[in-house]
């Protein structure tokens, strides 16, 4: 297991194909999926020092706080609210390029102006999501869905 992570400067693609054998390196033997959620999330915000980045996890017909990095974040969201319950109710990713016109959104921070989220699957339910948040508007595009889907498809439940 590796224990440093490289930050790469370059494009979104080159810093995404950098930091994903880092995760692999972090998570891989490890089997407590709790510190590998850890550490992706450790590692998605270092190089990307996004707002906040971190996961909910599919606990009965909430979804639960798991671990994450940024400022202090709501507990517990019900399915089809707000970005992360409407992600998870779909079962797809949702780009937010503005969360003031999202319907419903969830303020968690004030500070949070645009925001991804990305289903975890086993057997094809979702178990997790993945969510970023940014304080900049348009921040997340296809190229951070295409690799968070890569990410979260590494994580082994």
């Amino acid at each position: 297991m590796a224990e440093d992570l490289h930050i790469t400067i370059g494009t979104k693609s080159e810093q995404y194909e950098a930091l994903i054998p880092q995760i692999k390196g972090l998570i891989e033997g490890e089997p407590d999926l709790i510190a590998n959620l850890a550490n992706i999330t450790g590692a998605l915000k270092t190089q990307f020092n996004w707002l906040w980045a971190g996961f909910y996890i599919v606990k009965g017909n909430e979804l639960v706080l798991g671990p994450f990095q940024g400022p202090v974040a709501c507990t517990r969201i019900r399915k089809g609210q707000g970005v992360c319950g409407t992600s998870w109710a779909q079962s797809a990713t949702l780009i937010v390029p503005d969360v003031e016109n999202f319907p419903g959104h969830i303020a968690c921070s004030s500070l949070s102006r645009s925001e991804i989220v990305v289903p975890a699957f086993k057997n094809n339910e979702v178990i997790a999501v993945l969510d970023a948040d940014s304080k900049q508007p348009a921040t997340f595009d296809t190229t951070d869905q295409f690799y968070l889907e890569q990410i979260t498809r590494l994580i082994v439940w």
